[in-house]
């Protein structure tokens, strides 16, 4: 196994940080020697503080911070990985590591980000979706150097139906209600505003049964979005759960929504199929990707609520075994390319072939 040392700058604990914490853990787990850099007191830190993994904090600060890099420099030379690998543009920003290094530099990247002054500079990139990898190569960066490897999610917890009980009575959602779930930070390319307009053209009710949207995240649109959802007649029929562990929801709700604008591959979907859950999404770069139409999901055009409403109407309308199959559809897409024996396999399969190409 290599020794790899893995480096994130960011304090927030979104997708992409939720999944450095999962890799970390499952290479860890497959005899991979890994120490994690990031920073103190970051919710990333706080997620691996019990594990049996190495941490090394560094300031990682958005400007260029010469410290950090230096540190990182330090830390290769004293600890000599064979692998070193960034997530995002700060983390990658400021490894730089001296040429004489026998490591190699991975860049892990979850978007359509700025590559010149970011991401050049590494030996290897690896985008999470097809789209990503071939945005990598249009750039200029060699292709034989660019890979697509996705992610993966945990293993789905299991619920007691007393505990879905109580957690229905808490938020005051009927025992006989249609429950739609969408989860993600309340800014504006996440589509929310769009979401509550389509939501405000379906009926209270689909085949006598109250339809319920529940909507889990924070974000600096919330009270925006709360007005919103007030303006049009929904309070009676929103629930807003804030941040939340959103894998009980998943379990008791009868269809994902993914209302988002922009989204370069979407783990909620990956999140809602680990649960059988069916799925409607907006077709973003991401869903475009991971949906079969008709067959996994169902797709809405981008920033059009009538569509989306429409789409959404479509998904009720199946019969209950018929939404099933679309939720069972999208987990056997999702154990046959996102398995973690899948993703951490392919990771451990590229650290090989690069140290092999160097000649280690």
């Amino acid at each position: 196994m290599y020794p790899s040392l893995h480096i994130l700058g960011s304090r927030q604990f979104g997708g992409a940080d939720q999944f450095y914490v999962r890799l970390l853990g499952a290479l860890h787990e497959a005899g991979q020697r890994v120490i994690a850099v990031n920073r103190s007191g970051s919710p990333v830190a706080e997620a691996l503080k019990t594990s049996a993994i190495e941490q090394v904090h560094l300031p990682l600060a958005n400007q260029w911070d010469l410290w950090s890099v230096w540190r990182i420099r330090e830390l290769v030379a004293r600890r000599q990985p064979c692998i070193v690998q960034t997530y995002m543009g700060r983390a990658t920003r400021l490894t730089r590591l001296p040429a004489k290094a026998k490591a190699m530099h991975i860049a892990r990247l979850g978007g359509f980000y700025k590559i010149d002054g970011y991401y050049r500079h590494a030996h290897a990139w690896v985008g999470n979706t097809r789209g990503i990898s071939d945005y990598l190569v249009k750039s200029g960066l060699p292709a034989e150097r660019v890979f697509h490897i996705g992610n993966f999610v945990p293993e789905p917890f299991v619920f007691s139906s007393q505990h879905l009980e109580e957690l229905r009575d808490k938020h005051n959602i009927p025992s006989d209600a249609l429950v739609l779930f969408a989860l993600g930070r309340l800014i504006d390319k996440k589509g929310f505003d769009d979401l509550l307009h389509a939501f405000a053209e379906l009926p209270a009710e689909s085949n006598g049964r109250p339809l319920i949207l529940l909507v889990a995240g924070n974000g600096p649109a919330v009270d925006r979005l709360k007005t919103l959802s007030d303006s049009l007649g929904l309070t009676p029929r929103v629930r807003w759960l804030g941040w939340q562990q959103p894998d009980p929801f998943y379990a008791f709700a009868d269809l994902f929504v993914c209302p988002s604008r922009h989204e370069p591959l979407g783990n909620v979907i990956l999140e809602a199929w680990n649960y059988r859950l069916p799925v409607v999404s907006t077709a973003t770069d991401g869903a475009l990707e991971l949906i079969d139409e008709g067959r996994t999901g169902l797709l809405a055009p981008c920033g059009d609520p009538s569509e989306l409403a429409a789409q959404i109407r479509a998904a009720l309308a199946l019969s209950d075994t018929e939404r099933n199959m679309l939720g069972e559809a999208g987990h056997a897409f999702l154990q046959s390319r996102y398995s973690r024996e899948a993703v951490v396999g392919a990771y451990l399969e590229l650290y090989q072939r690069l140290m092999a190409d160097r000649g280690d």
